[in-house]
């Protein structure tokens, strides 16, 4: 039967609650994507008979050829802990250190971040620059030690240099081996119980921040957001700060192996919003994304943006 409308408010709250929005930060080359790709399988993303795609969230063809994460990708798992479920938005961010910026956009959306080292190669220099990007935003860390089962770790040494990068404490650590799928459940725990839910109310004036945007040749400019406080609605209207300029809901979603379509995304959520722009310059990276029959304020801390090139 219908939920009667007096348990609507209670039903978004309560599964605003059940939300982790995590970034997943590291050095090129750490294992980080085949991470997420173990991730998503422990969580039953991927179907019983359904094989892993291996760098599943690596959708251009330069990634593919270069075997590096260009643009940041977010991705949604469900994931069920001591009979409570979970949704957990996994936003896989470039390494390289010419990606700087697209990892600092993704992380404004996050409460919380994985921080992967290599047990082999250990701390290295991008690593301290996502960490600094991280605690800058007041992330939860999780460190974990990938790679784990290489014959030429040093996992006493590189736990050393973790401890003293970050001021945790040793048992923090979580060990994994993202190739052989060793510790994804411990990571998958942690991520649970060491990172807040977020925080919003989802009957305030909307307030979704754009972290990322790709383009689509078919259906124009895809646009990933966190939402922030408020709701949003499929067909609302829809206002962007920065530019002015005000569109149409046409299709919102939630990303996962594929867009999957809903009627409405609320109040901590990550979600998609296509509404026909077709010109890259019209859509600003941190921007922020309100309801112009009840507008909310620009998101603090996100004024001063870049536009997509």
């Amino acid at each position: 039967p219908p939920i009667p409308p007096i348990h609507v408010h209670w039903l978004h709250s309560f599964m605003s609650i059940n939300i982790r929005n995590i970034a997943i930060i590291a050095h090129v080359d750490h294992g980080k994507t085949t991470l997420v790709d173990q991730l998503l399988q422990a969580g039953g993303t991927y179907r019983e008979n359904q094989a892993v795609t291996e760098r599943a969230m690596d959708s251009m063809d330069l990634e593919k050829e270069k075997g590096i994460t260009i643009k940041a990708h977010a991705i949604q798992m469900n994931y069920t802990e001591g009979g409570t479920n979970y949704i957990l938005n996994l936003i896989d961010t470039p390494g390289h250190v010419d990606f700087s910026y697209e990892v600092s956009r993704a992380i404004a959306s996050c409460e919380g971040a994985l921080l992967i080292v290599d047990a082999s190669q250990g701390i290295e220099a991008q690593t301290i620059s996502n960490l600094y990007l991280a605690l800058e935003h007041d992330l939860e860390i999780i460190p974990v030690m990938n790679k784990i089962d290489l014959p030429h770790a040093n996992p006493e040494v590189v736990a050393d240099e973790i401890v003293e990068l970050i001021g945790c404490k040793r048992e923090d650590i979580l060990s994994a081996s993202a190739k052989e799928g060793k510790g994804i459940e411990e990571i998958l725990a942690a991520i649970v119980k060491r990172i807040s839910a977020p925080k919003g109310d989802t009957k305030a004036p909307l307030q979704a921040m754009i972290f990322d945007s790709v383009f689509n040749s078919f259906r124009g400019i895809e646009i990933y957001f966190r939402v922030f406080n408020g709701t949003l609605k499929k067909g609302d209207k829809v206002k962007f700060i920065s530019t002015g300029q005000e569109y149409y809901a046409d299709e919102i979603g939630v990303l996962k192996l594929t867009k999957q379509p809903r009627e409405e995304i609320s109040a901590g959520n990550v979600g998609y919003l296509i509404s026909g722009i077709k010109v890259a310059s019209e859509v600003h990276v941190g921007d922020t994304i309100t309801n112009p029959l009840n507008p909310g304020p620009s998101l603090r801390g996100f004024e001063k943006v870049k536009p997509m090139v």
